[in-house]
């Protein structure tokens, strides 16, 4: 990669870490981390998750620190939030689960495409805090705790911001050199858990032209529903580079009006 890319990274992931520890000192401080275990154990149940252990209520993606100056970035994958697997001390790694060899199978089953998702794709996700279950997030509200709702709503905002701020200087030298993958767009729509998320994409994107052509939108990996939406919408007489662009370009028109 070039120097651009490489300082690029690095600075994203040192202030990654950095604001995870503010965030971590901020539960810590207001005694939020048994709550959050709470929610997260009471969202796992509702949702028939078998007791796993809880390592981790916030998420750093430790692969981060894997990337090297020699490597080849050449996408941008968000997930939703970390799961339970991402969450365990043993792991601390995004889409490591089921949806992660999902993932990782459709790569190298299409060589094509020039892409190890281990090694030249960085994994984020939408926002750090852990749940069995994305949907799982929406029980914070339930909870009526002010500073929960501002870690969640403040998160999504961070992560939103810095990834696009990342992408932008993985782009600088050539508009074309890194994609940006949003995976699972359920919630970015009106009244998702994940609106803030989108809405500070939209700001930044807003005016430039060239860089947002390289967001693409798709189903999450998880049950299958990525490769389900691609082979339901590919059109035979196109290559799988020409499908994967047209169906995340519907979906990002679908979703953020561009």
């Amino acid at each position: 990669m070039t120097e651009t890319q490489w300082n690029a990274i690095s600075t994203f992931r040192t202030q990654f870490k950095e604001q995870l520890a503010i965030w971590t000192k901020v539960i810590d401080s207001n005694n939020l981390k048994e709550l959050l275990l709470t929610i997260q154990k009471e969202g796992a149940n509702k949702d028939g998750v078998p007791p796993y252990s809880l390592d981790n209520v916030l998420v750093y993606n430790k692969a981060l620190d894997d990337i090297t100056k020699e490597d080849s970035i050449s996408l941008i994958v968000i997930g939703d939030n970390p799961g339970k697997e991402e969450q365990l001390d043993k792991n601390c790694r995004y889409l490591v689960g089921q949806s992660g060899k999902i993932a990782e199978g459709f790569f190298k089953r299409n060589p094509e495409l020039n892409t190890d998702f281990r090694k030249n794709v960085i994994i984020l996700n939408k926002t750090p805090l852990h749940t069995a279950k994305t949907k799982e997030l929406s029980l914070i509200k339930k909870y009526n705790c002010p500073i929960l709702d501002s870690l969640l709503l403040e998160s999504q905002i961070w992560m939103a911001k810095n990834t696009a701020l990342l992408h932008e200087e993985l782009c600088k030298e050539h508009s074309d050199s890194c994609q940006l993958w949003l995976v699972g767009y359920g919630e970015l729509k009106e009244k998702g858990l994940f609106l803030p998320y989108k809405k500070t994409l939209q700001d930044f994107y807003a005016y430039k032209k060239t860089i947002k052509e390289q967001i693409f939108v798709y189903q999450h990996f998880s049950m299958n529903r990525f490769l389900i939406d691609l082979n339901t919408h590919s059109d035979p007489k196109n290559s799988l580079k020409e499908n994967l662009q047209e169906l995340g370009k519907s979906h990002r028109l679908e979703i953020f009006g561009w």
